[in-house]
């Protein structure tokens, strides 16, 4: 019988937000050091609720004492690990790796220096109503259903909650504060899904800024 979510969440609801760090990303943790990928969850996590990190330790933990069976598995009675570029068999021996560090990272304070975001994870975490945007409006098939990037937008404001825009404005703001050059903005668009250029003649953090003051009008 497959899990309820209720017990999903109580199981393994850390461990995934841990193991979607990775998809993309090389399982490259050593004793030594940190992957890119948990670099990116615990600063990401230490910011927003650090009191998980404590429990992604024990389910990464108590999964790699109990890694299931292809069967069990095939039942739906288990979290299935995403690939990692690991052997199956190895799963349980490397999970132990990022628990001992988030073990550390808690009881020493060793939390990653803020950056801007570093993997295609980190920039859906920490700007997850951008990506929504972004993602789910300026898709090459923006000019078959309206007659701009304008358009668009306020097509958009129109039909999200109030809450939920005015989220989204928190976040363009945060992104606009990031250190970034108009590289990083070009990288910051495609990481959040905007497949189309900004609408001439702006360039996307000039288009960021625009989009920001027209959507904290609405």
């Amino acid at each position: 019988m497959s899990m309820k979510p209720l017990e999903h969440d109580r199981r393994y609801g850390e461990l995934d937000h841990v193991m979607r760090a990775y998809l993309g990303q090389p399982a490259g943790d050593t004793p030594e050091r940190r992957s890119r990928a948990l670099d990116a969850y615990l600063r990401h996590t230490w910011h927003t609720r650090p009191a998980a990190i404590a429990e992604a330790e024990r389910q990464l933990r108590e999964y790699s004492r109990n890694p299931p069976g292809r069967i069990r598995q095939e039942l739906g009675e288990f979290y299935p690990i995403s690939d990692t570029g690991k052997p199956q068999s190895d799963i349980g021996v490397w999970l132990t790796v990022p628990a001992d560090h988030l073990k550390r990272s808690v009881e020493e304070g060793d939390v990653p220096e803020p950056s801007s975001p570093q993997t295609h994870w980190e920039w859906h975490a920490r700007f997850p109503e951008t990506a929504q945007l972004l993602g789910g409006w300026f898709s090459q098939d923006i000019f078959d259903e309206f007659r701009g990037h304008d358009p668009a937008v306020a097509d958009d404001a129109q039909t999200t909650n109030p809450q939920l825009v005015a989220r989204l404005v928190g976040e363009l703001n945060k992104l606009l504060a990031l250190p970034l050059n108009e590289g990083d903005y070009a990288l910051a668009a495609a990481e959040l899904g905007m497949k189309v250029g900004p609408p001439e003649p702006f360039s996307h953090g000039a288009w960021f800024q625009s989009l920001t003051a027209t959507l904290s009008g609405v």
